[in-house]
């Protein structure tokens, strides 16, 4: 396959890209008709008839722990565990952008946008449930957030792909230089630091 082939195919991919968020966005859309909520200045609203229909269908905490298998139980406190050295990857990941990410010039990641707790709007959730959301949601929000400061730093410092290629690459890695094309590394370093055209039109959204 040559680059130009390549190049298109990704074309291709980028606009059915964008034609699958569009058919994301009308799916929520119906979601959030049929479930009788909807989102105002990014919170949560549901309809109080449905709120109450939700809360008739949350099972109790004494039930919920009753229930609860024993293996469960047990591996709860080493689930929890890992919160320490996620808060602290939180922190200094946070540190690092903010200090190297304007050093360097690269636009800031909004850690925001990878942070929902919505699921604490949810009355069919019990406390225990609820908790449990609380730390999957962060817990994966800051790997996505992790994620983006990493593809980012990689494409200031070293833009190139893999000689094979990885189960879920980000999607910066598709602009990289090949494999092995010392010249393209060398000629495409300096643009490839300073193109961030994309996270521009994303936030002018």
């Amino acid at each position: 396959m040559n680059k130009s082939t390549l190049d298109e195919i990704l074309s291709r991919l980028q606009l059915m890209q964008a034609e699958l968020e569009q058919e994301i966005d009308r799916l929520l859309q119906e979601k959030r008709q049929q479930f009788h909520y909807t989102l105002k200045k990014g919170r949560v609203r549901f309809e109080q008839s449905f709120k109450a229909l939700q809360r008739q269908q949350r099972i109790g905490l004494w039930r919920y722990l009753r229930d609860a298998k024993l293996a469960h139980i047990l591996s709860a406190p080493i689930i929890y565990s890992v919160i320490f050295p996620l808060v602290l990857l939180d922190l200094m990941i946070t540190l690092y952008q903010q200090t190297c990410f304007r050093i360097y010039g690269i636009p800031l990641v909004k850690r925001a946008d990878y942070m929902r707790l919505d699921r604490l709007q949810l009355s069919y959730l019990n406390a225990v449930e609820k908790i449990n959301c609380i730390y999957c949601s962060y817990g994966n929000g800051l790997i996505e957030y992790c994620r983006e400061i990493s593809a980012r730093t990689e494409q200031y410092w070293c833009p190139i792909k893999h000689a094979r290629r990885t189960p879920d690459p980000h999607s910066r890695m598709d602009q990289f230089a090949d494999f092995g094309d010392a010249d393209s590394y060398k000629k495409r370093l300096n643009e490839l630091r300073k193109n961030w055209d994309d996270i521009k039109k994303e936030g002018s959204v």
